[in-house]
């Protein structure tokens, strides 16, 4: 349960912090440089058009529109970084997610395959680089655009062009993978600028990443026979790495050099950790009606559900790429998933949490973000990715009477 504060139930404790992310994303979208729907405007978008369904006000609609018109101009005006997280590829999917949740009525076939050289060029170009496959900026968030084109375009040219593509890409996969034992892995550097390679397993940029988008092709007859093998290779390589029962801390390392040092343990968020391989699972459960992976992924989100403390977890802010929200939601998901009542209460532990650490009196809403590395310190940040746009969609998902596809973009729904 959410803790009453101020006299408030929880419900208008959440409206009003809601309110006041509208507010401040009204005024502040125009600092924001780039285009893609984790760190930039389109992203921005997607909390405005959602804001304005949950609370029918229209205005809010508006200022949607806005931000599309200004993604249009920064391409028309030369905008040329291709990635999912920041550029091309995550805006134009944020649009052709409008237009499937009926936000927006526009021909994404005549607007958006005018893009479709530039990105595949981007595909062509990275497929090199030892750690090509990245979600948020490189391969893989590019074709998973790809794959929202694939699937709602009208056009039988145009389907067949992204079903060719994709299974390039998936080629590419096949033909980079690292198969021992039935297992396959891929890898990539660890820590680039110390040439340290290894096995990457987190959702951000790692192989959870790949299996979670093998498991949205297998879904398709297109697809299924190319990737199902490879996406059952990849969940053994997974399940291999597990800790041995009886660990408090996570399930799995963040990553294994290639002379075999794993991490210590993983934090628990979206970027790295045990939820995103947990949700992963569930996902892959699911499309290949495996009910071994779903009771897996649900005891490792059970698992993950007990630890609780800020510093083991590594939980500094609220943001949805490791902070507080981050991890609200996704046991949010499971819970509509599930209807487990773990996963409910877990949701609203880390709610608490989220609201809790509005205390920031230069922040946005209260939140600021946690910056790390060489020079550490609190910053305001807006995008879905680390920002208050990306709070407000979790506390939006968490109170709408309606589905809500936004999270998609995180890989998760």
């Amino acid at each position: 349960m959410l803790k009453e504060r101020n006299g408030m139930n929880q419900e208008q404790v959440l409206l009003e912090k809601l309110k006041e992310i509208a507010e401040i994303l009204k005024k502040e979208y125009t600092h924001k440089e780039e285009i893609g729907v984790l760190s930039g405007i389109s992203g921005i978008a997607l909390f405005q058009f959602y804001y304005a369904k949950l609370m029918n006000e229209e205005s809010h609609a508006e200022i949607g529109v806005e931000l599309l018109g200004l993604v249009f101009q920064k391409i028309n005006e030369g905008y040329t970084l291709p990635t999912f997280c920041s550029g091309i590829a995550g805006a134009a999917w944020a649009i052709e997610l409008l237009q499937e949740e009926e936000f927006i009525d526009i021909d994404c076939d005549e607007v958006l395959s005018g893009l479709d050289t530039y990105l595949i060029q981007f595909i062509k170009n990275t497929e090199s680089d030892q750690n090509f496959y990245d979600f948020l900026h490189g391969i893989l968030g590019v074709g998973f655009y790809f794959v929202k084109r694939y699937q709602n375009t009208k056009s039988k040219t145009l389907k067949e062009k992204y079903k060719g593509l994709l299974l390039e890409i998936v080629a590419l996969l096949q033909k980079t993978s690292q198969i021992e034992d039935n297992r396959a892995k891929w890898e990539s550097y660890l820590i680039r600028d110390e040439d340290v390679k290894g096995y990457n397993l987190s959702f951000a940029h790692g192989i959870t990443s790949i299996i979670n988008f093998l498991s949205r092709l297998a879904a398709y007859d297109d697809f299924n026979k190319e990737v199902v093998t490879l996406l059952q290779q990849s969940v053994k390589y997974i399940f291999s790495l597990k800790n041995k029962e009886g660990t408090d801390s996570s399930s799995f390392p963040s990553w294994i050099t290639c002379d075999n040092k794993k991490s210590e343990s993983s934090r628990l968020a979206w970027c790295y950790g045990d939820l995103g391989i947990g949700i992963t699972l569930w996902r892959v459960g699911k499309v290949l009606d495996n009910t071994k992976y779903k009771n897996e992924a649900v005891a490792i989100l059970k698992h993950a559900a007990k630890r609780r403390d800020l510093t083991e977890t590594s939980i500094n802010d609220a943001g949805l790429c490791h902070g507080a929200f981050g991890v609200m939601h996704m046991y949010n998901y499971m819970y509509i998933e599930t209807r487990d009542p773990i996963f409910e209460e877990t949701a609203g532990f880390w709610m608490n949490v989220g609201l809790d650490m509005a205390v920031h009196k230069k922040g946005h809403a209260g939140y600021m973000q946690w910056v790390g590395g060489e020079h550490p310190g609190w910053r305001t940040e807006i995008s879905v990715l680390e920002g208050i746009a990306g709070i407000g969609l979790s506390i939006l998902s968490y109170l709408a009477p309606f589905d809500t596809k936004w999270d998609e973009c995180l890989l998760i729904g």
